[in-house]
Parts: structure tokens; C-alpha cells; sequence
């Protein structure tokens, strides 16, 4: 059977026979996940103000060591710590999850087009004509993703155990508005994260004959479920971790105050 080649761009940067606005998208994404990475090393880098009453920033959590009831291994820095380095009890956890993100199916192909412009959109011309593949350095990180994951469920794990000491006050048990923040994050987060694409094939990718395993085959529905709105779940828990941080960081400044529902 005969072929033909179609040009599908005429060649340089942003050239397309695209008539949509195919450059919203990727300017979006742009400046929402610029507007985070800003807001997330400005908030690591503080080292203060992570945590009002039984409340605990997702960004500080688990707390390994710092200030109040949530350090694990007590007060202060470790001893290990460089001196000439201002410490952050961020900086100690926030590889994990960030990571986790960085190497997301979802993510890589979201910020390929909108940071690197590879390409900038779907039929629109890239600024390179060498093809930066995923068999070499940087990109040859993705390929961790998997290994990632496993701290991501355990970092479920620990938040969930955040928000349920979010209802526990000095006076003892109640709600406050930032116990619910605090309740939604591990929600949005879980959502996300068990929709990821490993573990859909972590649980029945590597089976033939899904059926013959009746509880892989339930999980694995479950997992494709949320794996559908993988790119809503990102946003959301995206948003909802920095605005939990800002949260309980404006009422540990005075500027917020928790309000007591129950």
C-alpha cells in the first residue's frame, strides 16, 4: 500500500495550521505550576510558622525534627546538619513527595509542553530539531516513578494520621475549620495517588487474564476509576497542599484565626 507524508507544521517555533488558541493551555499550566514551585521553596525555606495548635503543615510532614508535639525525633536540627546551611525541617521531606509529582505521567507531559516546549502543543513547531528522548540524562530520571510512588502511599499514610490529630485540642476533641482543611488534603492526595498510573500496573498490568484474579481485578477497577481524572486529582491536591500550608501558616502568624465549630 502506497503512503504519503503529511506535514502536519511548517517548520520553527510556534509554526501550526492549528486556528485554536492551542497556546492557552500550556500558558495556563505555565503559571499554575510556576505559581507553585515559587510559593513551595519560599514556604520550605522558612523553617517557621508551620504549625498552629494540632495543626501541621503538609509541606513540613512528617516533621523529623523541629519546634512542638508533631517533631519525631525531637527538638531543634540534627547535629548532622551543615552549619553554613539554614535549616528547614521542609527540605528533610519535601524531595519525596516532589519527586513523586516531577515524574508523574501527567505531569511530564504537562510541563514538557508548557516549560520546555516539547513541543508547546499538539502539531506545533518545537524549538529544538533534536529529540530529547527519556534514555538520557535528565529525562532519564522518569523512569523512578515507580520507586517514588511507594513513599507517595506512605506519605497517605502519615497525613491521614496529621488529620486525625487535627480534631485533637488542648481542651480535647473538636473541629475547627483547619481540622478540615487538614481532613481534605490526605483525601485529594489519596486521589490522586492511587490513581497513578504505576500502580494501576503494579496491581493487574502484568496479568494476561485479569479475571481469574477476582480481587486484583476489583482494585485495578477501583485504581482506573480515579486513574480518569488523574489530571483533575493532580490539580486539586496540587492547590489544596499549598493552601493547607498557607493556612495554618497565616494562623500561626495572627493573620488567620481558626474558627472553633465544635
Amino acid at each position: 500500500m502506497s503512503s504519503i507524508d503529511v506535514p502536519v507544521r511548517d517548520g520553527g517555533f510556534g509554526k501550526t495550521s492549528r486556528r485554536d488558541n492551542w497556546w492557552v493551555a500550556p500558558l495556563l499550566t505555565f503559571m499554575g505550576l510556576g505559581g507553585f514551585l515559587v510559593y513551595a521553596n519560599w514556604a520550605a525555606f522558612q523553617g517557621n510558622h508551620y504549625q498552629y495548635g494540632p495543626y501541621l503543615s503538609p509541606m513540613y510532614s512528617p516533621l523529623l525534627w523541629g519546634e512542638g508535639s508533631h517533631a519525631w525525633f525531637g527538638p531543634g536540627q540534627p547535629s548532622w546538619w551543615p552549619s553554613f546551611i539554614p535549616f528547614s525541617a521542609a527540605l528533610l521531606i519535601l524531595w519525596m513527595p516532589g519527586g513523586f509529582r516531577f515524574t508523574c505521567y501527567y505531569y511530564r507531559g504537562a510541563y514538557y509542553k508548557a516549560f520546555w516546549a516539547d513541543p508547546p502543543n499538539c502539531a506545533v513547531g518545537e524549538p529544538r530539531k533534536s529529540y530529547w528522548g527519556e534514555r538520557t540524562f535528565p529525562l532519564l530520571i522518569q523512569n523512578i516513578h515507580r520507586y517514588f510512588l511507594y513513599l507517595a502511599l506512605l506519605f497517605i499514610v502519615v497525613l491521614s494520621w496529621d488529620a486525625f490529630k487535627a480534631y485533637q485540642f488542648e481542651d480535647g476533641w473538636g473541629i475547627g475549620l483547619g481540622s478540615l482543611v487538614l481532613t481534605i488534603n490526605p483525601i485529594l492526595l489519596g486521589g490522586y495517588t492511587l490513581g497513578c498510573h504505576s500502580l494501576r500496573h503494579l496491581i493487574g498490568g502484568r496479568l494476561d487474564i485479569l479475571s481469574k484474579s477476582p480481587a486484583r481485578a476489583q482494585a485495578y477497577d477501583c485504581v482506573t476509576c480515579l486513574n480518569k481524572r488523574h489530571m483533575l486529582w493532580a490539580w486539586c491536591s496540587l492547590v489544596w497542599v499549598a493552601f493547607t500550608d498557607l493556612y495554618v501558616r497565616l494562623c500561626s502568624m495572627g493573620i488567620w484565626h481558626d474558627w472553633r465549630i465544635l
